[in-house]
């Protein structure tokens, strides 16, 4: 029998294929991201001192690549070491069953805009926003539109999907059972944010995008969900009958919108049943293949 090829699908990642981190690997990337941080802050202070307005407009777009370069860097190196001595899995796969690309691609879209609404209670039961940290986060929308595009839905969706499911729950994928580590890989993904007010919706779509990970394996899928998303929330943030609403609640009726979270509720459900219907490979704890059995149209 000939070894089918490896394919390096999506391969601006494929550098990171053969460093799959357990909880030692989790921490010290955690770590790496901190001292990313502190250089992107330093950057941004940086900026601010020669113009505080390009600090105050354009800040972002530098100081949030930065966070992620050293854990990238730490990652690339880990995997380089491990490649001539164990095996890897591809960070990036197609493990789609009887779903088509666009398909797929259409219902996860579909499941993040419904989960995106139903979530909206927590606008009503979570008590309000410190105004400092509002006037941050109303910093970051309603600067140049296509800084905010930049910066949210296309910035955040790559980074953070590239750790917290490229990276964290595709090497406790290996190590623990599936629903243990995407609960974990969840909880990064809300500490990250560092404020209850995002990491508690961040955490519940952690868990959506996590078990869509855990079937397909796709990274390509959950940058996907996490742009629709975001995008989402900067578009509707932006029109007039919503600058002024704490919750969809103030737009719509009680009635319409009760129906509506219900409906989206049952859409979700829907969703993580279809999901099921994604075999996982024989010999596989996922949708991730081994490096070795991933053929050149990045199928297993």
């Amino acid at each position: 029998m000939t070894k089918r090829k490896t394919k390096r699908s999506f391969d601006l990642l494929s550098a990171y294929n053969f460093y799959m981190p357990g909880a030692g690997g989790v921490f010290m990337l955690l770590i790496m991201l901190v001292i990313g941080a502190v250089i992107g802050n330093l950057a941004s202070l940086g900026l601010m001192a020669y113009s505080k307005e390009a600090a105050g407009t354009y800040g972002i777009l530098l100081s949030y690549p930065l966070m992620f370069i050293p854990p990238m860097l730490y990652a690339a190196y880990q995997s380089r070491k491990n490649e001539f001595f164990e095996g890897g899995c591809c960070i990036d796969n197609n493990n789609f069953g009887s779903f088509s690309g666009i398909s797929i691609a259409i219902a996860v879209g579909v499941a993040t805009l419904a989960l995106a609404f139903a979530l909206d209670f927590l606008n009503i039961v979570m008590p309000p926003m410190p105004e400092s940290l509002e006037k941050m986060m109303s910093s970051i929308m309603e600067g140049p539109f296509w800084v905010t595009i930049l910066a949210v839905s296309v910035f955040a969706p790559f980074f953070e999907e590239w750790l917290c499911r490229g990276m964290i729950l595709r090497g406790l994928l290996q190590k623990m059972k599936p629903a243990w580590a995407i609960t974990v890989s969840a909880l990064v993904f809300a500490l990250i944010h560092l404020n209850p007010w995002q990491a508690v919706p961040a955490f519940v779509f952690g868990l959506l995008f996590g078990y869509v990970y855990y079937r397909t394996g796709s990274l390509k899928l959950t940058m996907l969900m996490h742009c629709v998303n975001n995008t989402f929330s900067a578009v509707f943030g932006r029109m007039d009958m919503f600058k002024d609403a704490d919750s969809f609640l103030d737009v719509f009726s009680t009635g319409s919108y009760i129906i509506l979270c219900v409906l989206c509720v049952v859409m979700v459900v829907f969703f993580f049943f279809r999901m099921r219907s994604i075999p996982i490979p024989s010999g596989q704890t996922s949708g991730c293949a081994p490096t070795g059995l991933a053929d050149e149209d990045g199928r297993q």
